[in-house]
């Protein structure tokens, strides 16, 4: 049986009485403070087939994904009658929407109960119109915490009664929620509603493999065909007789099309109607003989399957008549899988949709509909943009991300508020809207006083990012027999950028961490191929080339490019190898050892800051397996040139090696505190204290890391570029934090590398993911209004160490 607090009945027994069922919680006072605050969801809640149900337990378990011991997680599902649904265990109450008494005994439950920080409730005019939404407005203003309302449907032009709804809602809460900047917009000029009571948090989107189209089409037996489709609970209001109307037009242009409508009737239509819109459009595709070109899939689909069938899709087809539609789930679920869109104008569609990223066209408009499709189908180039575009835009909507927005205003919300209100307040609440003088036309609760009293409050909502898994999907899927690929497209590896000494300097590292950690023979192939690689770029001067094409040929700019810093990574990635040799194969280590020894004559003379940092780190792992006084004197030489180099540029405000800081900042102090730990010099020591202690304060602040941008680098006595911020800035970072942490044992070094590492999982300026659990890649870049989306090999590995490095933790 269902553990949940069911107010007139528990789940599966006979009814019972409210009250004996809410002494049983009379404990709740003595609950230990260390437990996490809990936040209530009111909400519909599956398994009732309703779009704010999954919308619901989407955002619940992206919270859950995101963040771990923050808070717990709670849900009052809403039900108009005694449905007795079997809910999942989160679900604590069960409300029938149809009861005014449960409302009030609901009130008291969440009142008295100490764990209850936060009530969230999932609005929508039809969940609670029993009483003309007295009953609800009554509860709310009975609650004595805060309260936060997600609106689902903002209607524009509110007469005098919805205004003053909208109104005592608003009152009633600590903030409001919305999904659209137009909704925002509305609540402030048709409802007069203070603008900083309103948060806009998109509706959430799944990040999705993007698997290939056409493995996808013969999964499904539509191989050969341009696949139209559109989704959701049918209901007459969909206007799917619009495409049927548009696609003898478009089928004289494009006979291979057809047009899936998925999804099974509305649960509420069924129920009013029976299945006769269905019946209705079934005749339609009859009379237009229809029957080879339109696919009815009547059933409520699996997550896995829906997202399959939109990445198949061709184009996607929104046509609500509905034009205060404020929101669509699945039109946001077709932009997640780079679905070119087609939609009537519903707000959402006009604040998203531009002219690179889908057509909208009029109110059940078919001939517009057919122009627009015949557009797409024709040009593929066209559409391929188009769907690479829409990518772009739908991104920060990804439910990692609403997770954070949610999160980021429960946690101020909590801490800044103790909501009360004195029993009187009640009586001030009309029992109808429209019998009550004292609420007449320009009567606003919000603006006239409220009822609200707020006062400090001493909880406090800490977030904790959940780790990911280790996951190394990605790194395989970029990997051939010959190495890994340089670039990809989103998360498609792009083989013309070929490969190159850096990348595979990197994943032979990564990997041998990897194996390291987890013992996993497959890594085995993976650091013989990168190793490999390394040997193939040695020249018989023992120096390295950087840059191989898809044959296997080095290509021009291996001559035009300074390859200093390339050939210190390979030496590091070198000697990381042999100072695994307890675990390695003994092959592995003898050819590295072969590459590095051929390799010193040359790189004796490397002068690069960086080259000389990364080579110093290589022969310091070296050194474990046994000590090479060759090794130890290089290793001392370079300290010596950097040493020089930091007494040439450092000052009292410039505690650095050059008069400028570039990329991969923090190898140089780690790289001095490794001679310092190879020959015990002091003066290695202080310096790389000193010069790692001033780069941190110019990267990190109270929000945590921010990295010398990559679009100019910061010249002393200047102020650092604001935005442009690479994920291998941050994972080197990491690396030499993890380092001075083994070192010196500062716990400040640890709390750094927790913060820098939380960059990954959205704690940067853009509160966005960079890291994407979905294929295990890693962004390339976060710019200042957006996230570079392709997942190319050298974020991907950055973050993989940064990973690795943290999970010894």
């Amino acid at each position: 049986m269902n553990n949940q607090t069911v107010l007139n009945y528990k789940v599966g027994s006979a009814i019972t009485s409210p009250l004996s069922i809410l002494s049983k919680r009379d404990n709740v006072s003595k609950v230990r403070d260390t437990t996490p605050p809990e936040i209530l969801f009111l909400t519909s809640y599956p398994p009732r087939e309703c779009g704010i149900a999954t919308y619901s337990q989407d955002l619940i378990e992206a919270l859950n994904n995101q963040f771990t011991d923050s808070f717990s997680l709670k849900v009052c599902a809403l039900e108009p009658g005694n449905a007795h649904n079997k809910y999942p265990s989160e679900v604590k109450y069960v409300l029938n929407t149809n009861d005014s008494l449960q409302y009030i005994e609901l009130a008291q439950a969440i009142n008295t109960d100490k764990r209850i920080k936060l009530v969230m409730v999932q609005h929508e005019f039809g969940l609670f119109q029993h009483g003309e939404g007295v009953d609800f407005l009554k509860f709310l203003y009975r609650l004595t915490k805060p309260i936060v309302v997600a609106f689902h449907t903002v209607l524009p032009k509110p007469d005098a009664i919805l205004k003053l709804k909208v109104c005592h809602i608003a009152a009633a809460c600590e903030s409001m929620i919305v999904m659209t900047h137009n909704a925002s917009e509305i609540l402030a000029t048709d409802y007069d509603i203070q603008p900083e009571k309103v948060t806009v948090i998109p509706h959430g989107t799944h990040l999705v493999p993007h698997l290939n189209k056409d493995s996808l089409k013969e999964k499904y037996g539509l191989i050969g065909r341009k696949v139209l489709s559109t989704f959701g609970l049918l209901s007459s209001g969909k206007s799917i007789e619009t495409t049927l109307d548009a696609l003898p037009t478009i089928i004289a242009q494009h006979p291979n099309i057809i047009f899936l409508v998925i999804g099974k009737t509305h649960s509420g239509v069924v129920q009013s109607e029976g299945e006769q819109y269905r019946k209705m459009l079934e005749a339609k595709v009859v009379e237009l003989r229809l029957q080879n070109h339109v696919k009815f899939i009547n059933r409520y689909l699996s997550l896995k399957d829906l997202l399959e069938y939109l990445q198949l899709t061709d184009i996607y087809l929104f046509t609500s008549k509905d034009p205060n539609q404020a929101v669509s789930g699945t039109f946001s679920y077709a932009m997640s899988c780079g679905c070119p869109i087609i939609s009537t104008p519903i707000p959402h569609a006009k604040e998203v949709l531009r002219d690179d990223t889908g057509i909208i066209i009029d109110f059940q408009n078919s001939k517009q509909l057919a122009e627009g499709v015949n557009r797409l189908m024709g040009d593929d180039a066209l559409r391929m943009s188009v769907s690479a575009n829409s990518l772009q835009q739908i991104v920060p909507t990804v439910w990692e991300n609403s997770a954070n927005a949610h999160a980021l205003l429960l946690q101020k919300i909590v801490e800044k508020v103790d909501k009360s209100f004195e029993s009187s307040d009640l009586e001030n609440i009309p029992t109808a809207y429209n019998q009550n003088p004292q609420y007449t036309e320009g009567s606003n609760p919000e603006t006239s006083g409220g009822v609200k009293k707020p006062s400090p409050r001493s909880e406090k909502i800490k977030l904790n990012y959940r780790i990911p898994t280790l996951n190394l999907e990605h790194v395989k899927k970029m990997t051939t027999d010959v190495g890994i690929i340089q670039f990809s497209i989103i998360n498609q590896p792009d083989i013309t950028t070929g490969y190159t000494l850096d990348d595979n300097a990197r994943a032979l590292v990564a990997t041998c961490m990897h194996y390291e950690c987890t013992g996993d023979e497959k890594d085995i192939e993976y650091i013989n191929t990168y190793l490999n690689f390394l040997k193939f770029c040695q020249q018989n001067d023992g120096d390295f080339l950087n840059y191989v094409d898809s044959d296997r040929q080095f290509t021009e700019q291996n001559y035009e490019t300074n390859l200093s810093d390339s050939n210190g990574r390979a030496l590091w990635a070198l000697g990381f190898l042999i100072s695994k040799s307890k675990i390695l194969p003994a092959r592995f280590v003898t050819t590295a050892k072969s590459i590095v020894q051929k390799a010193l004559p040359l790189a004796e003379t490397m002068h690069s800051t960086r080259a000389m940092a990364f080579t110093l780190k290589g022969l310091y792992y070296a050194n474990f397996e046994s000590q090479s006084p060759e090794y130890t004197a290089l290793i001392k030489t370079f300290a010596d040139r950097l040493v020089q180099m930091y007494r040439h540029e450092a000052e009292h405000n410039w505690q650095w090696f050059e008069s400028y800081l570039t990329y991969g900042n923090s190898i140089l102090p780690e790289a001095m505190l490794c001679a310092y730990l190879e020959t015990g010099d002091i003066i290695y020591k202080q310096i790389a204290q000193d010069s790692f202690d001033f780069l941190l304060s110019l990267t990190f602040n109270e929000k945590g890391i921010k990295v010398i941008s990559n679009r100019s680098w910061l010249q002393k006595g200047e102020e650092a570029a604001p935005h442009g911020e690479q994920p291998i800035d941050v994972a080197y970072t990491i690396l030499a934090l993890d380092k001075f942490y083994n070192v010196f044992k500062e716990a400040d070094y640890m709390h750094k590398m927790t913060s820098a590492f939380n960059w990954f999982l959205g704690k940067n300026h853009l509160n966005q993911i960079i890291y994407n659990p979905c294929t295990g890649g890693c962004y390339d870049g976060l710019e200042d209004t957006h996230v570079n989306l392709n997942q190319g090999s050298e974020s991907t590995l950055s973050y993989l160490m940064a990973r690795l490095t943290i999970e010894k933790y």
